[in-house]
């Protein structure tokens, strides 16, 4: 690619930074909301990527995302911060959780819509 860095589109610079973290070889990777700010079919590439490379490289990798389709295609495990403690489980099993916090998250507008998808997918 022979363009300036201020040339690059969103999903170009997080597929960058990923390519110069990965270069030295980590066994743990810390991504911090690597799907904001891009759009649904980026973010969806961006996912598959990862996904990809946590396969290919047996890497782990830590992630902070309000993205809960990102959540949905490439976590095992989510640990949510509710009332100064942590709950860590599945997606499907969050939904379970009665706090009235993580219900509103996972099983909101938006995690509904979340959920369809995956039912859709499954189905």
């Amino acid at each position: 690619c022979n363009k300036y860095p201020s040339e690059l589109s969103g999903g170009m610079k997080k597929r960058a930074g990923l390519a110069r973290a990965l270069a030295l070889d980590p066994e743990l990777l810390f991504l911090d909301e690597p799907t904001a700010g891009l759009d649904p079919i980026s973010a969806n590439q961006f996912d598959e990527l990862v996904n990809g490379l946590q396969k290919a490289l047996g890497l782990t990798v830590f992630m902070v995302t309000h993205d809960i389709d990102t959540l949905r295609a490439v976590t095992d495990r989510i640990a949510v911060l509710v009332n100064k403690k942590l709950v860590i489980g599945t997606i499907d099993e969050l939904r379970q959780n009665k706090d009235p916090w993580i219900q509103d998250y996972f099983s909101g507008v938006r995690g509904r819509a979340a959920l369809a998808q995956m039912e859709t997918e499954a189905g």
